[in-house]
């Protein structure tokens, strides 16, 4: 049987929580990740009927979509459902785990899984996040630099969309003087030392920065590895908000008929827009409104969304067909990923969809 935090590591495999935004508190919310896993509940919203059917259903995890715990919280009793739900998971032994911004900002995160849905093709990242990458710079004997470079690539540097083992090389001459209590690779004590070395330079983003960084210390031959980390301003190409694709040209009631099956949604709120066929199609799971603008940009034909206010019809609707099919039916789809990552590495482990789990939001 599992323990937690192996299902855990799994979810940040998938979805390291290095790609949340500032604003947000994905991870561990209560809970002991030590404990074995008994069964996992997965769900978009944590409440208090979701506490309650994990009890029933012998689940010991809930995985949620949105954070329990988004906001601060300043004291537990049982005057709101917040506090009366983090009083039941403790009493009940159940372990909240959520991966939400994370989620989203994923390379095969949520508004992908929509595009999957949707059958689009060359699928790209909308709002590609900035300040992810790093530049290690690394100095190495010229025998060992293939060794070194073979372990950090095991590691994960030099991965680069549909490449990997990516790295630039140049020769030089290192040099350094080893003082009391060295233990030298090369080189006596008390002595200016000069070595002929290659400068490795490769691509890595944060998230393994300490994977790599651990393998070069464990394989590189000096005592004291020379390497530099430099953050890059680089767009990391696959993470980020949103994604735009390609579809084979269909009218526009034809599209939007196709997207309520395939979302499973009785009705959506679109705009006009300028097209009498889609083609081109931007996403952004739960709240988008803020990113029409660069679904405008991307030269799609529709942008799927949630959360879109009046005004927003108002502005941008005639130049761009706004499809919000809201927030709620935009992140259902997140169970569904969750489902695949565990049961994928554990076929055995009891996971399942809440059964409780509505729409806040009641239509008419």
């Amino acid at each position: 049987m599992p323990r937690i935090s192996d299902i855990i590591n799994e979810i940040e495999q998938f979805a390291p929580l290095s790609l949340q935004e500032s604003y947000d508190n994905a991870g561990l919310q209560i809970g002991n990740p030590d404990a074995e896993a008994e069964a996992a509940l997965l769900c978009l919203d944590v409440t208090e009927a979701i506490i309650d059917e994990a009890a029933s259903r012998g689940c010991n995890l809930v995985v949620s979509h949105h954070p329990l715990l988004f906001r601060g919280i300043k004291r537990i009793g049982i005057n709101s459902e917040r506090e009366r739900i983090i009083i039941k998971a403790i009493e009940y032994g159940i372990t909240i785990y959520s991966a939400h911004t994370n989620l989203d900002n994923a390379s095969r995160g949520v508004s992908h899984e929509i595009a999957s849905r949707l059958g689009l093709s060359d699928i790209k990242v909308m709002v590609p996040q900035q300040g992810r990458l790093l530049k290690l710079v690394v100095f190495t004997p010229k025998n060992y630099a293939r060794r070194l470079s073979a372990a950090l690539f095991a590691a994960g540097a030099g991965a680069f969309r549909n490449y990997d083992s990516c790295s630039f090389e140049s020769e030089g001459n290192g040099s350094f003087r080893p003082c009391e209590g060295a233990n030298p690779f090369i080189g006596e004590l008390g002595e200016i030392h000069i070595e002929p070395e290659i400068r490795q330079e490769f691509l890595i983003s944060n998230d393994i920065k300490s994977r790599v960084v651990a393998a070069l210390i464990a394989t590189h031959p000096y005592e004291e590895p020379a390497f530099d980390l430099i953050p890059l301003d680089n767009a990391s190409l696959d993470t980020g908000t949103g994604v735009v694709g390609n579809i084979s040209p269909m009218p526009v009631a034809e599209f939007l008929d196709m997207l309520k099956k395939q979302m499973n949604v009785s009705s959506l709120r679109y705009s006009q827009g300028r097209s009498s066929t889609v083609s081109r199609v931007a996403i952004c799971s739960g709240s988008g409104a803020e990113f029409i603008g660069n679904a405008i940009r991307s030269r799609a034909d529709v942008y799927i969304t949630g959360d879109v206010k009046y005004h927003d019809f108002t502005e941008k609707g005639s130049d761009i067909i706004i499809a919000d099919i809201g927030h709620f039916e935009s992140e259902l789809c997140t169970k569904e990923i969750f489902y695949r990552i565990i049961t994928e590495k554990f076929p055995n482990f009891a996971t399942y969809y809440s059964e409780n789990e509505k729409n806040p939001i009641n239509y008419l």
